[in-house]
């Protein structure tokens, strides 16, 4: 009979780590967050959290993701400009908050450790786009987009001007804001009625 290799990995302990990581990320940011304050915060050694993360970006950003995920849900109206708008206004509210913050200051720190810029690159915007992919392949298999329509280009043109405005000049896009750019993104994109 043969095992697997160490102890198996408890859920609680893990939650602990993951909830104890985010606690704080939100408190301290990414730049004071250290493996050994997540270690004594959970009550677990150093070791544990290296035995099931490679360092402390992956963990932290897993702390993040466990936090966050119920909090953009995609939606299905039925109606492609409608689930784009409240899928783009959610991406839009969730970054201008407390937990979004997070995914601003994790940007910033990853200029300079490409541990982590890799681990939110992979781990939280490419869902994200994966999502928004989604939604518009949606609306066109209903027949609401042009059958040539770009669907990464059109990805890029409503979702890039929430992220300029945030990164770039720190302003907070609204609903109205999202409404108009989504509308005129989709200019070029609907289908003839």
């Amino acid at each position: 009979m043969t095992g697997k290799r160490g102890r198996p990995r408890s859920a609680e302990t893990q939650q602990s780590i993951l909830t104890n990581a985010y606690e704080l990320l939100l408190e301290e940011g990414f730049a004071a967050v250290t493996v050994e304050k997540i270690a004594e915060r959970a009550g677990v050694s150093k070791a544990t959290i290296y035995k099931w993360w490679p360092n402390k970006a992956f963990v932290v950003m897993d702390g993040f993701l466990s936090a966050a995920s119920a909090r953009l849900p995609v939606p299905d109206t039925g109606r492609l400009m409608q689930d784009v708008r409240l899928h783009a206004a959610r991406v839009a509210s969730f970054m201008t908050s407390p937990d979004g913050k997070i995914i601003t200051d994790l940007i910033g720190e990853g200029q300079f450790d490409s541990g982590l810029a890799e681990a939110y690159r992979s781990r939280y915007f490419a869902p994200r786009r994966l999502e928004a992919r989604q939604l518009l392949e949606r609306g066109r298999s209903r027949g609401e987009l042009r059958p040539d329509a770009d669907i990464d280009l059109a990805i890029d043109l409503i979702y890039g001007p929430i992220f300029y405005n945030l990164l770039i000049f720190g302003a907070q896009p609204d609903d109205a804001y999202v409404e108009r750019l989504v509308k005129a993104a989709f200019e070029g994109l609907l289908a003839e009625p």
